[in-house]
C-alpha cells in the first residue's frame, strides 16, 4: 500500500463482518433512502471537484521554456496576489492533456519551501488537467507570494522531419501556447525560449516578440485572461543526444559483510530522426558528419564504486573508458556501433561500494539509503525503472520509504549459495523518470545478529560431513565375496612389517654389543665384563630374534 509522502508498506487486512437480519424496505423507507442516497451523490460530487478562486490574480508571471535538449523544462515564477477579502490556502496549476500525459517531474516552492501538490479536478474545465498547491502560509487579503513551480516534460519534441539522410542535421518542432496556460488573470506574462543553436527554420510570432541568438522572447502581454491560448510553434535545429531508456533494472544487493553489489540492466533507444537508408560505416568514417548519432556518453558513478565492469550480451565492452574523481567516478561509454534514430542497445553495469556507506544499524535494527536511480546519461529520459533490493537471509520488518510515489510490486525471495529459506526482495517499479528523479530511498528493517553466524557454520557442518563421508568412504568394504589375493597381500605386509621391527630390535642389540666392547678395550678389565652378565643375555636374546625372522 502507498500514502502520502512516499511511505510504502506491505501486508494485509481482513475486517470482521457482523451478520444481521435483512428486511425487505418498506414504500416510506424507499422514499428516505432516495432522498439520503441523492444527498450523498451531491455531497460526493462536490469533494471531488475543486472550484477556481476568481479573487486569486497572477500580479506578475515569468515562464522559463528550455528546449535545448530532448526534454523540455519549464520554470515558472509567479507572484501570485489575493484580491479578496478572505484568506486563501491554496491555488492551481492548468495542464493540458497531452502535458499531463508527458508530465515527468513537478515541484512548486516558495521561500525555500517545498509546497505539497495533489492532482484535482474542476468541473468546468473537464478536458484539463489540475494541481493544487498548498502554500506554506494562508495569503492575507491584499498580500503578495512568490511561487517558483519546475515542470520536466517528455516526448514533447517532434523530429520534424522524422527521417533524415546520415549526415543531415537533425531538425525539432515545438508546439506549444504563446500564453502561460493559468486559471487566473494575470497583469504580466513573458516566455523566454531557450534553444540549442541559433539556427532556426521558424517560428510563431505573436508581437511583442524578440529573437536574439539561442533565444526568443514572447511577451511581455498584460491584462490576460485566464485559459487563454494562442498556437506557438518553434522549428528548429537539435542535435543534442536523443537518447531514452526503454527500461532499466537496477539491482541492490545488500550483504552484512561489508559489502554492497549494484547491477544496472539498461534498453536504449535514439528516439530521433530516424535513419534513411542503410549505413556506411566509410562515409562515417570519413566525413566525421554524423550530427544526430551517438557514439559515446557518460555515466556517473558513485565516488567509491570499484570492482566496474561494462558488458552486453557478446561480453565485456573492452572500448569504455573509466575517470576516478574526487566526488564520483566518470564512466565514459561507447556501445560496439553508433546509435542513429531508431537504432537501440543493450548493456548491463555492475560495480561494488563498502556498505558502511549506506548502512546505518542499532542492535537489531537496519536502514539502508541509497539511490532510487542513478545518472545515466545527460539530460536521460527512463520510461519504465524496476528497483530490486536484495536482503540477507532472515530479515524481517520491512519498511520501504521513497521521496515520491511508486508502484510497489510483490515480495520474492532471491536463492543463492549457502542460503536455506532465500532472501527477500523489495521491488518498486515507476514510469517516465528525469534526472530530478535521483534521489535517495530509505529502507528499514530487522535483522537477528546471531544470524551472522549462519553462513560460517554452514560451511563449517559442510566440511564436517565431507570429511565424514571420505573417512567412511575409505574405510568401508563392500565386498560380498572372500578375496584371497588381497588377503594373502595383507598377510605378507604384515610380515614384512614384523621383520621390519625385529631387524630394528637386533640392529639396537648390535650398538648395545658394540659399546661394551668399547668398555672393555679401554678398561681391558676381562673379569668385570664377565660379572656384569651381558654376554649371556646377548645370546639369549639374539637367538630369539634369529628364530622370529627365520
Amino acid at each position: 500500500m502507498v500514502s502520502d509522502g512516499g511511505w510504502l508498506r506491505g501486508g494485509t487486512g481482513i475486517t470482521p463482518q457482523r451478520v444481521c437480519d435483512i428486511r425487505p424496505p418498506t414504500p416510506k423507507m424507499e422514499g428516505h433512502l432516495k432522498v439520503l442516497l441523492l444527498g450523498l451523490l451531491v455531497v460526493a460530487s462536490s469533494a471531488t471537484y475543486d472550484s477556481i478562486n476568481k479573487d486569486l490574480i497572477n500580479k506578475k508571471f515569468d515562464r522559463k521554456l528550455d528546449i535545448s535538449s530532448q526534454l523540455v523544462k519549464i520554470t515558472n515564477k509567479i507572484t501570485l496576489e489575493n484580491g479578496g477579502s478572505g484568506a486563501v490556502k491554496s491555488f492551481l496549476l492548468a495542464f493540458t492533456k497531452v502535458e499531463k500525459d508527458n508530465l515527468s517531474y513537478l515541484n512548486a516552492q516558495s521561500g525555500g519551501t517545498v509546497l505539497k501538490l495533489a492532482e484535482t479536478r474542476v468541473q468546468e474545465h473537464r478536458d484539463l488537467a489540475f494541481f493544487k498547491v498548498e502554500l506554506k502560509d494562508a495569503l492575507q487579503s491584499g498580500k503578495t507570494v512568490n511561487v517558483e513551480v519546475e515542470i520536466i516534460l517528455t516526448q514533447i519534441l517532434e523530429p520534424y522531419p522524422a527521417i533524415i539522410q546520415q549526415g543531415e542535421k537533425q531538425l525539432v518542432r515545438y508546439s506549444g501556447n504563446h500564453y502561460i496556460l493559468t486559471p487566473y488573470s494575470s497583469n504580466t506574462q513573458t516566455t523566454t525560449v531557450t534553444l540549442p543553436s541559433p539556427n532556426i527554420e521558424s517560428y510563431s510570432r505573436l508581437k511583442p516578440t524578440t529573437h536574439t541568438d539561442t533565444s526568443i522572447t514572447y511577451g511581455p502581454y498584460e491584462g490576460v485572461a485566464g485559459f487563454s491560448e494562442d498556437s506557438m510553434n518553434v522549428h528548429f535545429e537539435n542535435n543534442a543526444p536523443f537518447l531514452t531508456v526503454s527500461r532499466l533494472e537496477r539491482v541492490i544487493e545488500v550483504s552484512h559483510w561489508g559489502n554492497i553489489a549494484i547491477e544496472e540492466t539498461i534498453d536504449v533507444l535514439h528516439t530521433g530522426a530516424k535513419l534513411k537508408g542503410p549505413f556506411s560505416r566509410y562515409d562515417y568514417q570519413r566525413e566525421h558528419n554524423s550530427y544526430s548519432s551517438i557514439k559515446s556518453f557518460k555515466t556517473i558513478m558513485p565516488a567509491s564504486a570499484k570492482d566496474v565492469y561494462y558488458r552486453d550480451e557478446i561480453g565485456n565492452i573492452s572500448t569504455s573508458h573509466m575517470r576516478v574523481q574526487d566526488d564520483a567516478v566518470e564512466l565514459d561509454l561507447r556501445p560496439r556501433f553508433p546509435l542513429f534514430g531508431g537504432w537501440k542497445t543493450h548493456y548491463k553495469i555492475g560495480y561494488n561500494v563498502p556498505s558502511y556507506e549506506y548502512l546505518y544499524s542499532s542492535g537489531d535494527e537496519y536502514i539502508l539509503k541509497m539511490r532510487i536511480l542513478d545518472h545515466v546519461f545527460d539530460d536521460f529520459t527512463v520510461d519504465e525503472l524496476v528497483l530490486k533490493i536484495i536482503l540477507p537471509e532472515g530479515v524481517r520488518n520491512i519498511i520501504l520509504e521513497t521521496p515520491y510515489l511508486v508502484e510497489r510490486l510483490p515480495d520474492a525471495k532471491h536463492f543463492t549459495y549457502l542460503d536455506t529459506v532465500g532472501r527477500p526482495v523489495v521491488s518498486v517499479t515507476k514510469k517516465n523518470l528525469v534526472e530530478s528523479h535521483i534521489q535517495d530511498f530509505t529502507l528499514h528493517y530487522q535483522f537477528p545478529s546471531i544470524l551472522m553466524l549462519q553462513e560460517p557454520l554452514l560451511v563449517v557442518i559442510a566440511f564436517f560431513i565431507l570429511f565424514i563421508t571420505v573417512i567412511f568412504y575409505v574405510r568401508l568394504d563392500l565386498t560380498l565375496s572372500k578375496d584371497d589375493a588381497t588377503e594373502a597381500k595383507m598377510r605378507v605386509s604384515s610380515y614384512c612389517e614384523q621383520v621390519h621391527t625385529h631387524h630394528d630390535k637386533r640392529a639396537r642389540l648390535y650398538e648395545k654389543l658394540e659399546e661394551e666392547l668399547q668398555k672393555l678395550k679401554t678398561s681391558k678389565d676381562v673379569a668385570q665384563s664377565q660379572t656384569a652378565g651381558f654376554r649371556p643375555a646377548f645370546r639369549a636374546a639374539n637367538r630369539t630374534l634369529i628364530s622370529c625372522i627365520l
